[in-house]
């Protein structure tokens, strides 16, 4: 029985639908999944929030082309109201410092402090290269175990999904995200990085860029609820 081209190509075509649709069933499942398994974690209503040791504020940058950036300015609204209502007695501040001119840990520090934050209840890791890294070196270098993550609600269910494969006492306090185009464009994003996240913890493992000696962080007074 000969079988000709159109046969062929017949057949590698319906092998690349059923791959392709198996692929995009397990992404979207992943990101329903991360949405799902976190949603009682989640909080917007700070009078509700629970007291927490730590509240650990995830960076990004300042500023987007010279102007202001929200979801940076809706992180240290929240940090500051985590003081003002006494949520937390301590801030770990984690992000980037990929040059002396780009410092997301400083920035965000140099803003608490403006608000009458004292800097002894202040921490930098500026090893916070990604959202995993941040999670995990919170626990492993800074004996941060009890957590309030302050981010966008797209990113606390990331964030929050990663610290519960580390068995963290974590709640993440959810803040406003910006309307538009751009947001849209940032959660379509974040569906391929809750695949990646997954990938990176249950398959290949990854480890944060790099951990370093212990800093544990020292509790002045716990937070009241």
């Amino acid at each position: 029985m000969t079988i000709s081209m159109f046969d062929i190509i017949k057949k590698w075509l319906k092998i690349a639908v059923i791959v392709s649709v198996t692929l995009i069933a397990s992404v979207l499942a992943a990101d329903f999944y991360m949405s799902f398994s976190t949603r009682a974690q989640l909080y917007q209503d700070i009078e509700v929030l629970p007291a927490q040791e730590t509240a650990l504020v995830l960076g990004t940058s300042k500023y987007i082309r010279r102007t202001l950036n929200p979801y940076y300015q809706y992180r240290i609204d929240a940090a500051i109201e985590l003081y003002k209502q006494n949520k937390v007695s301590h801030f770990l501040l984690s992000g980037d410092n990929a040059h002396r001119s780009y410092n997301e840990p400083w920035t965000m520090k140099r803003d608490l402090l403006k608000a009458g934050i004292p800097e002894k209840i202040i921490t930098l890791d500026y090893a916070g290269f990604r959202t995993l890294d941040s999670v995990q070196r919170a626990k492993e270098i800074f004996d941060a175990n009890s957590l309030t993550i302050v981010t966008q609600q797209f990113h606390c269910q990331r964030a929050v999904f990663i610290a519960n494969n580390f068995d963290m006492d974590t709640v993440c306090l959810v803040v406003p995200s910006p309307s538009g185009w751009a947001n849209t464009k940032i959660r379509i994003r974040e569906v391929l990085a809750r695949t990646k996240a997954m990938l990176d913890l249950y398959v290949f493992h990854v480890q944060p860029k790099f951990l370093g000696p212990k800093e544990p962080i020292k509790h002045s007074s716990p937070p009241v609820e």
